[in-house]
């Protein structure tokens, strides 16, 4: 079962791109043995390093790693210790069997059978893509996976054993790994050097009829579409419907919530005062926020405005704290809040993404803008006077009440059976306070008009400056590695996919899925979206596919969007199958009334109709209970909103206690003693 962080309570998350297709490799990559002998711990990495794996595939390994070969495994380690990645090749008749011959070779048993196995779309060279997921007791704080890729000399299986703490601090460097794996003698797909072909009529109605196919496919009620080529818009409209059941249609000027969509536009208000000579990209925070502060006055000293929405100060995600108790949270709050959180990682080291800090950046460039004005409805003033009325953004606004007049789209998510539900608006309010963040309604149409001024280099049409060059390209230039071809800016990302330069950004804010991305070299951009779950397979689908008509590729974007959506039904079904329906009345007999927590507040359980009901004041989830091979038990989130959602039953101190985790925290919610206030919103 998910934790919440493994979830990505991602509220307002940054949504994982593609994975980047490496370039191809050079002729000879270092040899693992090279790196220490198979009895050792393994010599430590000073940088990433292309390596081979005994059977001669290749992959990059991380920097700081260290590394050694067990047999056929070769293994490389976390510099924390005791988490691992393995590249094991094995000669086998099936996915199932090569997998377990990777555990035997890795050392170790294969650890029970797998709650969920997921076919892959075939890819760089790999084809009978299986990925196994194991399932761990919430207290044991593991994440295991397994990946069997077959090439012509046979699998490769690659085995994820890690601390879910190292995992979420070190994914990025995770995904180095991922991203780089490669047959022997493989030389992968790349557009580099190719001219764009024109987006024609032709060209554009295979593109519309890709997104609506896959739309249907996936069962996602709507979704909103962009594309612009050479400044010229060459696409623009809609597909399905704004809400499941209903007739109204999705258009170009259907308002949807743009989750973490928004730190781009953020950036963009930012960039606006340091063209004025307000601020500068490298101005300490608290030369423009004197309240500004982190864990520590060392830690606080560093931040400049441009670390603020890098992702690489090393503070880690802390989503709960604002997402649970956003009730009486105000900008200040959030502002205030930063102080008591401390980076994990070194400035620079590790992709590590803090909604927090990203709105607090708002709020910086608010603040200096107005500085008179509270930090909220200052940052909205920026926005509209720097951002919104200079692009032409007329629709888009950060009131979510008048959002939700006239054309916009309900959000929608999978019920406990997998089908596709209205899912709760509590989000809307939840993100408020951190609107910087992801707190954004917008349609195609207005971010459209971002893509093209992207573009142009911060000319509007027409012609006329809307930013100098310098300054907007300044959001792009790298400040931390996010895979072995990617790296992220100032709320954007940069990656080299198939040898494409990629600027984008997701977001996700529960039942909306957002991307917008551009082609800086070649004039191409798309918006795409969408009001339901799996709207990120649309957003990986349309990349691809629209860089297939641009670059004569290989036709692989239909079997990916037919595999993303296998997976996911299957892991819903996965899930599905370990819940209890009812829940057990011997675990919920073990409920305590109130339970509270000093960082999270408090939940009051609540009984009725036969349901198991936590109450959290700003909001209420239905959950059912689990029980782990183990005798763990857990109750669990069953509504569309934030299935998976885990509080693990147990006790302390004589008290009964709920623990939640997301994958670098624990927060424990004890019994309250005796009779209390009850909590409003119930």
């Amino acid at each position: 079962m998910r934790s919440l962080g493994l979830v990505a309570l991602a509220l307002v998350s940054c949504s994982r791109s593609p994975a980047a297709s490496p370039s191809p490799p050079p002729a000879e990559a270092a040899r693992v043995e090279d790196a220490g002998s198979p009895s050792s711990s393994g010599a430590r990495l000073t940088d990433d390093t292309l390596m081979a794996t005994v059977d001669g595939h290749s992959f990059t390994a991380p920097a700081g790693w260290s590394m050694r070969v067990r047999g056929r495994a070769t293994i490389v380690t976390a510099p924390e210790g005791g988490s691992h990645m393995a590249f094991v090749g094995v000669h086998a008749d099936d996915a199932a069997k090569a997998v377990a011959a990777a555990w035997v070779e890795y050392g170790r048993r294969e650890p029970g059978p797998a709650v969920a196995v997921e076919r892959l779309a075939d890819h760089d060279g790999w084809t009978d893509i299986h990925r196994l997921r194991y399932q761990l007791p919430p207290n044991g704080g593991r994440f295991l996976v397994a990946e069997a890729g077959r090439s012509k000399d046979g699998w490769l299986v690659t085995l994820v054993d890690m601390s879910i703490a190292v995992f979420e601090k070190r994914e990025a460097q995770v995904m180095v790994m991922y991203d780089g794996r490669l047959p022997k003698g493989y030389t992968p797909e790349s557009f580099a050097g190719r001219p764009a072909r024109l987006l024609d009529d032709a060209r554009v109605a295979e593109l519309a009829a890709f997104v609506e196919t896959a739309r249907a496919q996936l069962d996602v009620p709507g979704v909103s579409l962009g594309v612009v080529q050479d400044g010229e818009v060459v696409l623009l409209g809609g597909f399905g419907v704004r809400e499941l059941g209903k007739p109204a249609a999705v258009d170009a000027d259907t308002r949807f919530m743009i989750g973490s969509t928004t730190k781009p536009l953020t950036t963009l208000m930012l960039a606006k005062l340091v063209d004025e000579g307000r601020i500068s990209w490298d101005s300490p925070a608290t030369s423009a926020l004197p309240a500004f502060k982190l864990g520590s006055a060392e830690t606080t000293a560093k931040v400049q405005v441009k670390h603020l929405l890098c992702a690489c100060t090393g503070l880690p995600r802390q989503d709960l704290e604002w997402s649970l108790e956003f009730g009486e949270l105000t900008p200040q709050g959030v502002v205030d809040a930063l102080a008591t959180m401390q980076p994990t990682s070194e400035f620079g080291a590790l992709y590590q993404y803090s909604n927090p800090l990203a709105a607090v950046a708002g709020f910086l460039g608010g603040h200096v803008a107005y500085p008179r004005l509270e930090l909220g409805a200052a940052y909205d003033e920026a926005m509209r006077t720097r951002v919104f009325e200079p692009l032409g953004m007329k629709a888009t606004t950060f009131d979510a009440s008048r959002a939700r007049r006239g054309n916009w789209a309900r959000p929608h998510e999978r019920d406990i059976d997998g089908r596709t539900a209205r899912a709760d608006d509590w989000m809307s309010a939840a993100v408020v306070p951190i609107r910087p963040a992801g707190g954004a309604w917008s349609t195609a149409r207005d971010m459209l008009a971002v893509v093209r001024m992207e573009l142009a280099e911060g000319r509007l049409p027409g012609g006329a400056r809307y930013l100098s060059r310098d300054t907007l390209l300044a959001r792009r230039e790298p400040q931390v590695a996010i895979g072995k071809d990617g790296a992220y800016g100032m709320g954007l990302q940069v990656v080299q996919r198939y040898g494409v330069t990629i600027v984008q950004h997701g977001g996700v804010v529960d039942g909306y899925y957002s991307n917008m991305m551009w082609l800086p070299e070649h004039g191409v951009g798309a918006v795409a979206l969408t009001n339901g779950a799996p709207g990120w397979a649309i957003h990986r689908g349309l990349q691809r596919k629209l860089l297939e008509l641009l670059f004569d590729g290989e036709p692989r974007a239909a079997a990916e969007v037919t595999a993303e959506g296998e997976w996911f039904h299957e892991r819903l079904a996965a899930e599905r199958e370990r819940l209890d329906l009812p829940a057990d009345v011997d675990v919920v007999a073990r409920l305590a009334p109130v339970y509270e927590s000093d960082a999270l507040g408090e939940i009051t359980v609540r009984r009725r109709d036969g349901a198991v009901v936590f109450d959290f004041g700003e909001w209420k989830i239905e959950v059912t209970s689990t029980r782990y091979p183990d005798g763990t038990v857990a109750m669990v989130g069953i509504p569309p909103s934030l299935f998976g959602i885990e509080f693990v039953v147990g006790r302390a101190a004589g008290r009964r206690t709920l623990t939640l985790r997301d994958n670098q925290h624990e927060y424990v919610f004890v019994e309250r003693a005796g009779a209390g206030r009850k909590k409003t919103g119930s």
